[in-house]
């Protein structure tokens, strides 16, 4: 194998990505080509280093274009979960045996954190020796953006693949040292290392962004940003310990390597720490003033003109005027779009809200609806709404509602007035995934319901996640609320129209009701009472925002389906008022791959992947728990073993790799997890 092969497959190689961090923005469209720039010549001045940080905004959760579910953007991110459904179809990670061993590629890559480094490598001593030209508050400032983006960079590896390498040198192309920087750093380690570049971020960002407009990174969020990691990091050591995914627990299979042969780690006293820290940089963010709660009038729409600029922060082409988004990316019809709001007036985009999410929203009062004489059932979806939490009156979408006021003539997609969910025709592009859609995300302006040209804009950081954060860290750490936490919760229901004693909520509770809503379990035991009320407002206010998923994760909050089949349900599509919409005919749920709707000897409710049983979703959802991990890709143990002097022809000791594979995956290609 050659030598330039390795370092391909370590993805550490250097050549061309100086080319590719220069980014084509078009505030720099005048600069010198990028073939006539040398490292020499670049990251001297305040625009050099803008544009270089610039190009980082896209690992950022945005709205995009490709992929079936992001062309609805990060309101399709949750799909997937028991929150919300994909109605394509059910994700190989609930179909044991499906998700496997990539050959190559794969989440292990550097290339970023590559240029990442080289920034800081090179213009930090630049900084220190006070030879950046231009606006030096700019500079420094942007140096806080690279700062903050190695750290989301490296936390989206430590949420996929938990151990990582900690790399923050400019590495020489040799491949004695590039495997030797291929040794895995244990992943409370990792996330320290995380909360150190957040804490530069801190240093270096200004209060308030260059641009002026909220496009660009800021000081809150990256206290924002520390204050998810510091949640993620201590809720998953606490909900793993003393098991392989949690450094030092038995089975860890770091322990098997040299490397790690002093290790030591205090578990409970990693937990404290993260969720402390957790705490003080949400704190940072919910007491300052400069960022309060955007106001709610609680209305469903603005046909009145009296628009709800709670609604409207999710869907506005300028979100800079919303006082409590931190960061947003800007679209602009005809130049850089999405199509958010086609699928926002229309089916989500094939995605739905499934039962378990509507069942977690409250009533008005406070109740759960089991528990409340104002539920009005859900045998229609109008009556679902009726007294309850208004973010679920305002964001459930019904037949006959009004979706757009302005413009009728210009958009092309969509629908003016929402029909009768579609849930029986074969084309994804305009089927209803589960019955239940949301106007989360909608703009009233139908001129941007042209296909492929939204300029709905997109919340990226918004401050009512740390409220959220804080509460949940606080009660992690401590068991019970302080009255920081109990006064911030009180905020968050307030804003949304709830009544605001919390506590009635969680008296009324009754966990025997909420066993299919993932966020009452922790490994394989449902929580308390108070515990799942936190994680329910987390979920209401969160609401297809891309959370969810890394939520169920660090809760540990999927081994109750080891073993045992869950089922993805929509709405109540056997009742007496939906099943005539669609004149059902047995050969609709005959089980045959030309069936359209689950059957009702299965349950009153949709199941979108229970149609057929030919389908290897028929039986439900399960779990192993290898998936809490991504595996790394067969060819990186290959690599790093071959190039650690194991001849080519032979049969290779992989344990000759710096790399050791996630727990309960194994180290072949296109395998199945072995646990």
């Amino acid at each position: 194998m050659k030598r330039n092969k390795l370092n391909k497959f370590l993805l550490f190689a250097w050549t061309g990505f100086l080319s590719l961090s220069i980014v084509s923005c078009d505030d720099y469209l005048d600069r010198e080509p990028s073939s006539a720039i040398t490292p020499e010549k670049y990251l001297w001045n305040d625009a050099q280093l803008s544009a270089y940080a610039m190009d980082n905004y896209q690992i950022l959760p945005t709205h995009g274009t490709g992929d079936h579910l992001y062309e609805w953007g990060t309101f399709a991110t949750d799909a997937n979960t028991d929150v919300m459904i994909d109605g394509n179809s059910m994700n190989n990670r609930y179909i044991p045996g499906e998700w496997k061993v990539p050959t190559d590629n794969g989440d292990w890559s550097f290339g970023r954190i590559v240029q990442l480094n080289y920034f800081i490598n090179t213009v930090i001593p630049r900084y220190e020796a006070g030879e950046l030209q231009g606006n030096l508050a700019n500079c420094k400032h942007y140096i806080g953006e690279i700062y903050f983006f190695r750290a989301f960079e490296y936390f989206s590896k430590l949420r996929d693949l938990g151990d990582f390498p900690i790399i923050d040198v400019n590495l020489p192309d040799n491949m004695d040292v590039l495997i030797a920087a291929s040794k895995r750093a244990p992943r409370n380690e990792v996330a320290r290392h995380i909360l150190a570049d957040v804490d530069k971020a801190i240093e270096f960002l200004s209060v308030n962004a260059p641009d002026g407009n909220k496009n660009r990174v800021n000081r809150a969020c990256a206290y924002l940003l520390k204050s998810r990691v510091a949640l993620y990091e201590g809720t998953w050591e606490k909900y793993f310990k003393g098991t392989a995914f949690v450094p030092g627990g038995p089975g860890w299979p770091g322990a098997s390597k040299d490397y790690n042969a002093g290790f030591t780690i205090d578990i409970d006293a990693e937990i404290a720490y993260f969720l402390g820290e957790a705490m003080t940089a949400a704190a940072a963010v919910a007491d300052d003033a400069g960022f309060p709660l955007t106001p709610n009038n609680w209305k469903e729409t603005d046909v009145t003109n009296d628009k709800n600029q709670y609604f409207t922060m999710f869907s506005d082409v300028d979100m800079k005027k919303y006082s409590e988004v931190l960061l947003w990316r800007q679209f602009k019809q005809d130049l850089i779009t999405n199509n958010v709001n086609v699928y926002a007036t229309s089916n989500n985009k094939n995605v739905g809200l499934s039962r378990v999410m509507i069942e977690s929203f409250l009533m008005k009062d406070g109740l759960p609806f089991y528990q409340s004489a104002d539920y009005k059932g859900d045998n229609d979806i109008k009556d679902v709404k009726i007294n309850r939490d208004p973010r679920l009156q305002i964001f459930l979408k019904v037949p006959g509602q009004t979706n757009a006021l302005t413009n009728l003539g210009v958009g092309t997609h969509g629908f003016t007035v929402e029909p009768i969910p579609d849930i029986k025709i074969a084309d994804s592009e305009k089927k209803y995934a589960t019955g239940y859609t949301i106007s989360k995300g909608m703009n009233y302006d139908y001129a941007n319901n042209r296909n492929g040209n939204s300029a709905n804009g997109s919340v990226v950081f918004r401050a009512t996640e740390a409220y959220l954060n804080y509460i949940e860290a606080a009660y992690e750490k401590n068991g019970s609320l302080d009255a920081k936490a109990q006064a911030y919760w009180v905020k968050i229901r307030e804003r949304a129209g709830m009544d605001t004693d919390f506590q009635k909520t969680i008296d009324n509770t009754d966990m025997s009701k909420e066993v299919n809503n993932w966020g009452s379990w922790s490994a394989g035991q449902q929580v308390d009472k108070t515990l799942y009320n936190i994680r329910r407002e987390r979920s209401v206010e969160l609401l297809a925002e891309a959370q969810r998923y890394s939520d169920v994760r660090r809760w540990r909050s999927l081994d109750q389906l080891i073993g045992n089949y869950y089922h993805f349900e929509g709405f109540k599509v056997w009742s007496p008022v939906i099943a005539p919409w669609y004149n059902f005919k047995p050969i609709n749920y005959n089980g045959s791959p030309i069936s359209t709707v689950s059957s009702p000897a299965l349950s009153d409710y949709f199941r979108p992947h229970e149609k057929s049983t030919t389908s290897l979703a028929y039986n439900g959802a399960t779990w192993v728990m290898a998936h809490y991990l991504t595996p790394i890709a067969f060819e990186h143990f290959l690599v790093a073993s071959v190039g650690n002097g194991v001849p080519e022809g032979t049969v290779v000791d992989y344990s000759s790799s710096p790399i050791y594979q996630n727990p309960g995956w194994p180290i072949e290609a296109s395998a199945g997890p072995i646990q």
